[in-house]
């Protein structure tokens, strides 16, 4: 399973105990995979900015997990052609990501432990937020190029009744600079070509006979040019329709054409241009927002933890990966029935602090009596 649970309980003895009963029950009856979870010592600081902390820190897990969901997203639109391979560019230090949690380690480098806390969390806010940053300018840009192509190329994929015909038509299909003279696009259903064959030139006075030739086709008919005098557009155009034959609006444009055949020429090579750069940034800033979630976790479960063991710091932080979905009932009974004891140890911390501690709800199901964060790497698959 990509699911982690990241729990601590106090470093005593009789607790120590107690992780070791939880590693024997979980192993013995296959619950999960445990190991301990490394966490620095951090400068405590004051109980009140510890509270303050745990708020900030509860709303930063919640935006960095949103940020490396729309990151992963994007790589998969990126790589529209080459999904399979999305996998392989959701790393963390070239790492794929159980991995990289299972054998978490504290970056001392770019968040040193001595500084305060404060200026941890600081850090892990400002680099995030500028992640998000440069993520929506550069999937502005990329998504924007990828609309203009995508409606480019709907024109050209629609029935002979509205699709472009730029990619069609060519210069001799049609009389061009005449004063009298003027070639139409006719759309004729399959079933009448060879009615159309016997009364194009009947349809108006003025038709150039043996004007006119097939060139393209769809499922439903094919496309005819027709040449005529200028002057009986407009009565071929009705007796036309009376045959259930429709004119086609089309007026030879070389310019336009040239256009728009050089705007989609354009629009591939700037797709092209942008894809690689654009995946390697994705690549590289998806693996450091994804660690700098992880650092946040371990803060998280250090702050919770001094808040509800009180000082000095001592407790044990331990990452479970539960063997299979089903199991995870079994294992929670298991936890809540090793750590039971801790009960009366967080209710006495919430009462000689006299502060509301964060996760601790005393008589909501969803409490539990040890220092408990979920990690749900599924949602990245």
């Amino acid at each position: 399973m990509s699911e982690f649970w990241l729990i601590s309980a106090p470093g005593d003895k009789e607790n120590l105990q107690a992780l070791e009963r939880m590693n024997t029950v979980t192993s013995k009856s296959n619950l999960s995979y445990n190991t301990k979870f490394a966490i620095p010592d951090f400068k405590v600081g004051t109980l009140d900015s510890l509270v303050g902390l745990s708020d900030e820190l509860g709303k930063l897990d919640t935006f960095a997990e949103s940020l490396i969901k729309k990151m992963a997203q994007s790589v998969v639109e990126v790589m529209e052609d080459a999904k399979g391979k999305v996998q392989e560019n959701l790393l963390a230090n070239g790492a794929d990501l159980t991995s990289f949690v299972t054998h978490f380690e504290w970056d001392m480098a770019k968040y040193p432990a001595k500084q305060p806390l404060v200026g941890v969390v600081d850090t892990l806010a400002k680099q995030l937020a500028q992640i998000e940053t440069d993520l929506k300018s550069r999937t502005a840009a990329f998504n924007t190029l990828k609309t203009n192509l995508e409606n480019l190329e709907k024109k050209s994929m629609g029935n002979l009744f509205t699709r472009t015909l730029c990619d069609i038509v060519s210069k001799e299909d049609f009389v061009l600079d005449s004063e009298y003279l003027i070639t139409l696009l006719v759309i004729v259903p399959k079933p009448s070509y060879t009615e159309w064959q016997k009364t194009y030139e009947s349809l108006s006075d003025m038709v150039v006979p043996r004007s006119t030739k097939l060139i393209a086709e769809d499922k439903e008919g094919g496309l005819f040019t027709v040449t005529l005098f200028r002057k009986v557009i407009d009565d071929f155009k009705t007796k036309a329709k009376e045959n259930k034959f429709t004119v086609r609006e089309f007026y030879y444009d070389e310019t336009e054409i040239k256009r728009e055949r050089e705007e989609m020429t354009r629009l591939l090579s700037d797709k092209k241009q942008q894809y690689g750069p654009l995946l390697r940034w994705l690549k590289v800033n998806f693996s450091e927002a994804f660690i700098a979630w992880i650092h946040i976790k371990a803060l998280r479960v250090f702050v919770e933890s001094v808040l509800r063991y009180g000082l000095p710091v001592n407790f044990q932080a331990v990452l479970l990966q539960p063997h299979k979905k089903s199991a995870t009932k079994r294992l929670r009974e298991v936890l809540n029935s090793v750590f039971r004891h801790l009960d009366e140890v967080a209710a006495a911390s919430v009462l000689d602090a006299s502060v509301e501690i964060p996760g601790l709800q005393l008589n909501n199901q969803d409490y539990f009596p040890y220092v408990y964060f979920h990690i749900d790497l599924s949602l990245l698959d």
